[in-house]
C-alpha cells in the first residue's frame, strides 16, 4: 500500500492519495487546497482514481474537492450527517474570505461499517461525530493504517467549537472508533504529521487522565 500526502492551504490541511500494488488504481482522501499538486502526480504516474472519500466536509478538506472531481471523474463519498456542511461550502468559504469552486452533489454515501474494496484495499468505515456530525475514520486493517481526518492528532483532538461539534460526542468516538484499534496502527491525520494509537493512548494530554484527560 502506497500512501502519498499533499499539504497546502492556510489550514495546511493533509491531503492523501492512496494506492496499492501494480494496478494503477488510486483512491483520494480529503482534497484540500494541495489538490492540484496530487492531480500532478496521479497523472504523471497514469493513476486511476476509483473514488474520492470524504472524511468531513469542513472547507479546508473539501476546497479542491471539484478539481479533483473534474480532472478524474471519480465519484465522490460523503456520510449523509455532514450533507449540510457540504451544501454550506460557499458559506464556509466566506466566512474565511475565500473564495472555492462548488463541486457537485455527492454521489454516495458511507455507513458505519461499510466495508469499501477499492484502489486494492479494504477500507472500514467508522462514524465518529463530535468535530462534524458525519465525520468518519477510514480503517485499512491490513495496512495497519486509519485516516482519522480531525478527530484524534499527534498530542490534540479536534476543535469541537464549530457548528454540529460536540466535546462528548468527540471524545466517545475517540474512545470507540480509534483508541480500540490496535497499539501499533499509523493514524494519519488531517493536519500535522502522523501518530499511533499507542502514542496517542500514553502521551495525548487531552487523553490521559495524568495530565487531566479523560480517557486513560
Amino acid at each position: 500500500m502506497r500512501i502519498l500526502t499533499f499539504t497546502g492551504g492556510a489550514f495546511d490541511e493533509n491531503a492523501f492519495l492512496v494506492s496499492s500494488g501494480d494496478e494503477g488504481r488510486a483512491i483520494v482522501i480529503d482534497p484540500g487546497a494541495a489538490a492540484c499538486f496530487l492531480l500532478e502526480k496521479v497523472e504523471e504516474d497514469g493513476l486511476e482514481v476509483e473514488a474520492i472519500l470524504v472524511t468531513h466536509a469542513h472547507l479546508d478538506h473539501i476546497e479542491g474537492l471539484d478539481d479533483v472531481r473534474q480532472a478524474t471523474g471519480a465519484p465522490i463519498y460523503l456520510h449523509p450527517g455532514d450533507r449540510p456542511l457540504y451544501e454550506a461550502l460557499e458559506a464556509q468559504a466566506q466566512t474565511f474570505g475565500f473564495e472555492v469552486a462548488i463541486p457537485p452533489p455527492p454521489d454516495r454515501t458511507f455507513r458505519h461499517g461499510d466495508e469499501l474494496h477499492m484502489g486494492g484495499c479494504t477500507f472500514e468505515v467508522r462514524h465518529a461525530p463530535g468535530h462534524a456530525p458525519g465525520h468518519i475514520v477510514l480503517y485499512v486493517e491490513e495496512a495497519g493504517v486509519a485516516f482519522v481526518g480531525d478527530v484524534v492528532f499527534a498530542g490534540s483532538i479536534g476543535r469541537t467549537d464549530l457548528p454540529g461539534g460536540d466535546y462528548q460526542q468527540l471524545m466517545g468516538s475517540i474512545r470507540d472508533q480509534v483508541l480500540a484499534l490496535p497499539d501499533d496502527t499509523r493514524l494519519l491525520c488531517g493536519h500535522g504529521p502522523e501518530t499511533t494509537v499507542g502514542l496517542e493512548r500514553v502521551r495525548n494530554p487531552f487523553l490521559v487522565t495524568e495530565f487531566g484527560g479523560g480517557l486513560a
